[in-house]
């Protein structure tokens, strides 16, 4: 059976004016896995991370982490939780090693420097230890952030946009970084606007729109059941327009009528692509090169909801 770390069910938030942001959420996460929330600006992500998290109350609903009710036993769930949120909100004049170690003083934890020690090395703060926050760089406070997290041994992290308004190289080092926290065993759960950082980064994807969670998936299957395949074909001889002949088959022609396109379903055993090649044949289409290539997740996240939105 499957570890659930994170349950949620019938999770609900109504605010005064009305809003409705979030609506009948029923959500599991697996121990150990990075789990990617994704979703466009107002669907909710930051709500549903903020109950959990105990910032914003619910309106209906029930959250368990690790079998602890956030509301009834609010001190053990919220232990369990490291948060980095999207904001850099930290003592300009404090210490690294400081401002860390007093995190975990936050949860009732008792000190514990070889603790911070060892998180610092991992997010290569050590040698920053003594310098003041003011003193770091972007990337730095971004590393920052996630240490306080982690100052308390949190088994469940969530990283709202972790990467934002960073540049490549440290995505890509904070990619790292995010892997090898799951391997030593901290549940992952990040929201981004990067469809790229999920698609590398992520067990599994749960889409949210308008407040409602509209998929959840792993993601190689997702990729298998809703990515697109297409087949590009460089003619010898270029094409006013698709010979009608071929009307029935889901072509496109284009580059000045020198590349002709088939769509298919990737999740289908046959393409249909043999079939195609003998009417192209058949119609006298000789071409002199073809490639193939596949919806990204970015393709079936737009999909998604576009569809959620008629």
């Amino acid at each position: 059976m499957p570890d659930a770390i994170l349950s949620i069910s019938g999770l609900s938030k109504t605010y005064a004016t009305g809003f409705h942001a979030l609506k009948n959420i029923d959500l599991e996460i697996q121990r150990g896995e990075i789990f990617a929330l994704l979703g466009p600006n107002g669907a909710g992500k930051t709500t549903l991370i903020s109950i959990v998290c105990g910032i914003v109350n619910a309106s209906t609903g029930k959250v368990l982490v690790d079998g602890h009710d956030i509301a009834a036993d609010y001190r053990a769930a919220r232990s369990l939780i490291g948060l980095v949120p999207q904001e850099l909100t930290t003592e300009a004049f404090e210490t690294v090693w400081n401002t860390v170690s007093f995190s975990r003083g936050l949860f009732g934890k008792p000190a514990k420097p070889a603790h911070i020690e060892k998180v610092l090395k991992d997010l290569s703060l050590w040698d920053k230890k003594d310098n003041t926050i003011r003193t770091l760089s972007g990337g730095m406070k971004r590393r920052l952030l996630i240490a306080k997290a982690l100052s308390h041994e949190p088994q469940v992290l969530f990283l709202d946009e972790p990467t934002a308004g960073v540049d490549v190289t440290l995505r890509q080092e904070m990619w790292q970084l995010v892997r090898s926290l799951r391997d030593t065993g901290v549940t992952i759960i990040l929201t981004t606007h990067y469809i790229d950082e999920a698609e590398v980064m992520a067990d599994r994807i749960g889409v949210i729109s308008k407040g409602e969670i509209i998929l959840v998936e792993d993601k190689t299957e997702l990729m298998r059941k809703l990515g697109k395949k297409q087949l590009t074909l460089q003619l010898a001889q270029p094409l006013q327009s698709v010979p009608g002949a071929l009307s029935a088959l889901s072509l496109e022609l284009s580059g000045n009528g020198c590349e002709l396109t088939y769509t298919y379903d990737a999740q289908h055993e046959h393409s249909g692509i043999a079939a195609l090649l003998q009417e192209l044949d058949a119609a006298g289409i000789a071409f002199k090169d073809l490639r193939t290539s596949q919806s990204s997740l970015e393709d079936i996240f737009v999909s998604l909801v576009r569809e959620k939105e008629q």
